[in-house]
């Protein structure tokens, strides 16, 4: 006699049997050993390579470049450098038409040689004028002796006056011989006051080319031809003169790209136009503008590796934090965020931060500025 049957209704009530039960435990077991295994995995990759991690994907690469402005001003003769074009340093730019700087450089020339040529004059001068001192003091000497002469003989011709009038009035001498003796007592007198007024004539004279002498010696006393300050004077501006023709040709003051380039051969350039922009390649640097909350272990000197949206992933920079801006960019905004009208959001503000590069890299891989960056600073080191 056979079994009646399960009604299937029944042997639904009942469940899985414990084969299926068994099944299930172990796919559960077998799955949480997975989750906690890839956990652990990801938990040990996390602590070695991205704990004490920072990264920010906002930085762009910058460069100190050179801004090339003419010295002096004129017209553009040539231009040697054009866009995307490298030049090395002490390589020439752009030359501008000398004509005017030439002119000015004989003009200062010329100057220089009047200046030495007056000196020499001055200084021949001294020796002229000491000559006339002494000649004029020759003179004064001379005259001192007439009137030393014109004294004596006045006073011997007024004691031979005096002695024939007290004899005349005895009759011993006669009235004409008192009128002899009178005229050459006048004469005597006369002769001495004319010896009078040569010595002072000559003592003026002396005078006079004894200030001649002061006044040239002023000009040449403790100078030489070198030092005179009316020859420094145009030697200064030979020397600037010949500077501003050397001016005309403009050299890169860098190695770099030529870029921004605004000068065209016969532009008429003022002084202090800027003509072209040169980056140098081999001296660029990012500037990452990482969350302040990202920066509490960060420290200049910290390694920073870096990928570039131009090369991608495949080239990977080695940098160093380099050092820190001195403000956020809100900081110096022309309004800043920070007002006083209480319509202010609080935000989590970006200060910059500095990321030397390796030469060696970007020579290997050239950058150019502006590009952006992704920059990750290890802070684990320091």
């Amino acid at each position: 006699m056979t079994e009646a049957a399960t009604p299937p209704d029944e042997a639904a009530a009942t469940g899985p049997g414990p084969d299926m039960r068994e099944k299930r435990q172990k796919f559960l077991r077998i799955f949480v050993i997975a989750l906690v295994t890839i956990a652990a995995v990801w938990g040990i990759w996390y602590f070695f390579t991205q704990a004490g991690r920072v990264h920010t994907d906002n930085a762009y690469v910058g460069a100190d470049s050179a801004i090339v402005t003419p010295l002096v001003s004129g017209a553009v003769k040539e231009v040697r450098a054009g866009n995307t074009q490298h030049v090395a340093k002490g390589d020439v730019l752009v030359v501008i038409d000398n004509a005017d700087a030439s002119i000015e450089l004989a003009n200062a020339e010329a100057m220089l040689m009047q200046a030495r040529q007056r000196f020499r004059q001055a200084r021949s001068g001294d020796t002229s004028s000491a000559a006339r001192v002494n000649a004029r003091t020759a003179e004064v000497d001379q005259a001192q002796a007439r009137l030393t002469s014109a004294r004596a003989d006045f006073i011997k011709s007024q004691e031979a006056y005096d002695r024939r009038q007290k004899l005349a009035s005895s009759g011993a001498v006669s009235a004409e011989e008192v009128s002899q003796s009178l005229a050459a007592f006048q004469a005597a007198r006369a002769k001495l006051a004319q010896a009078q007024a040569e010595v002072a004539t000559a003592a003026a004279m002396k005078a006079s080319a004894t200030g001649d002498l002061e006044s040239a010696a002023a000009l040449t006393t403790g100078f030489t031809e070198a030092t005179a300050p009316d020859v420094v004077a145009a030697k200064a501006r030979v020397d600037l003169a010949r500077l501003n023709l050397e001016r005309t040709i403009i050299r890169a003051p860098i190695s770099g790209i030529v870029t921004n380039r605004n000068a065209q051969v016969g532009q008429r350039i003022n002084a202090g136009a800027q003509l072209m922009v040169i980056v140098p390649l081999d001296r660029m640097f990012v500037d990452a503008n990482f969350k302040e909350s990202q920066l509490r272990e960060v420290k200049p000197g910290q390694p920073v590796e870096l990928t570039s949206d131009f090369y991608g992933s495949k080239v990977v920079y080695r940098g160093v934090v380099k050092g820190f801006a001195g403000g956020t960019g809100a900081a110096f905004a022309l309004i800043p965020a920070q007002n006083a009208t209480g319509n202010w959001v609080k935000v989590v503000q970006r200060l910059p931060v500095r990321i030397q590069l390796d030469p060696a890299q970007l020579k290997e891989h050239p950058l150019r500025v502006g590009l952006s960056m992704s920059a990750t600073i290890d802070t684990r080191g320091q």
